[in-house]
């Protein structure tokens, strides 16, 4: 991705339209990795220098103009989410039991 700061200062003022366009874009690739708002606003503060503030607004405004999509995109997440603590814990649970068969094991065999 391009450099977007100049120095320590957003490239073009907060209120200009072409500055906006710019956030909503940035925002619309957060959209594309599963982003929620608190991730969004964080990756674009840190690597952007974009104001939380900025985003935060400019997200809300997307959410207003785009109900359909954005409750889509949430329950999308959730279910993502979901499934990917159940992935993590299917691994630990299988050699947790598999512990467990090791140790029953080696106390029969004592």
């Amino acid at each position: 991705m391009p450099a977007l700061t100049a120095g320590a200062r957003p490239l073009k003022p907060a209120g200009s339209s072409s500055y906006i366009l710019l956030v909503q874009h940035l925002i619309e690739k957060c959209l594309v990795f599963n982003m929620d708002q608190r991730e969004c606003v964080e990756a674009l503060s840190k690597h952007a220098n974009i104001l939380p503030a900025i985003t935060i607004t400019v997200w809300n405004e997307l959410e207003k103009e785009n109900k359909e999509f954005f409750s889509t995109y949430f329950q999308n997440m959730k279910n993502r989410r979901e499934q990917d603590s159940c992935s993590q814990a299917a691994p630990e649970q299988m050699f947790g039991d598999a512990a467990a068969q090791v140790r029953v094991q080696t106390l029969d065999q004592d």
